[in-house]
């Protein structure tokens, strides 16, 4: 069976925006270029940058939905962010932290950590996964849990990285230790990837108002998307076919 690629997105802050691209070039062992370069870490995290650490120390959309309904546009060295309750902010997430601190803060949840700074992981995104990964999601299955849940359900609540039509709903989830082929990138699939509350917000307002775990758990998991590692490098673009190896 044959897929095809419909849309790539790349997430620039962790758990805050999502932006479009056309066409992406992969390196092997490195996550989607301008994907998870920074993350926002809470005053209760011990993240310095040093390394990568879990999502539990960083500011997220399971914790503070409105983070959902981030969009982001990069430009350079600076970022673009907008939300619907707030106004637009353009800053350098390495040099105006404050700015964004600012910026976050009437989104953040009052019984939650605050956001307290901005750090990177050396050499490679900062991922949900232990390894740099890229997220692999199929519209079928996007689908089919919007009709569970009766509703048209946006793609941005999964946060996927590349998104794929053609193919069988849970098609992917059989890709696990196998090799794909979408354009000239190959990839190994390591795992499923399991879902949170992040999930259940809408991502154009950021209110939870969909029980996307609920759904899942018809089908006796929490899972949606796989993660994937690049093993071969090139380009990748909307439109290009995704091939099972």
């Amino acid at each position: 069976m044959t897929g095809e690629v419909t849309s790539l997105w790349r997430h620039p802050i962790k758990s805050h925006g999502r932006e479009a691209v056309q066409s992406v070039t992969m390196t092997p062992g490195q996550t989607m270029p301008g994907d998870r370069v920074w993350a926002v870490a809470h005053e209760a995290s011990k993240a310095d940058g040093s390394d990568w650490v879990p999502c539990a120390n960083f500011s997220r959309g399971a914790k503070a939905p409105q983070l959902m309904a981030i969009e982001a546009h990069t430009n350079g060295k600076s970022l673009t962010l907008s939300h619907p309750d707030r106004p637009e902010l353009t800053f350098d997430p390495d040099h105006e932290v404050q700015a964004f601190l600012d910026w976050v803060k009437p989104l953040m949840p009052a019984d939650r950590a605050a956001s307290a700074r901005i750090i990177r992981a050396p050499g490679r995104g900062m991922t949900d996964s232990d390894f740099p990964s890229i997220s692999l999601c199929n519209m079928a299955s996007n689908r089919a849990v919007g009709q569970k849940l009766d509703t048209d359900l946006s793609i941005h609540r999964w946060r996927g990285n590349i998104w794929f039509d053609g193919l069988p709903l849970w098609e992917e989830f059989d890709w696990i230790g196998r090799e794909v082929q979408i354009g000239a990138v190959v990839f190994r699939v390591r795992e499923r990837i399991t879902r949170c509350l992040a999930t259940t917000a809408n991502p154009d307002t950021g209110q939870r108002d969909a029980d996307t775990l609920g759904a899942l758990e018809t089908w006796g998991h929490q899972d949606f998307g796989v993660y994937a590692e690049v093993i071969r490098g090139g380009e990748i673009s909307v439109g290009d076919k995704v091939h099972l190896l």
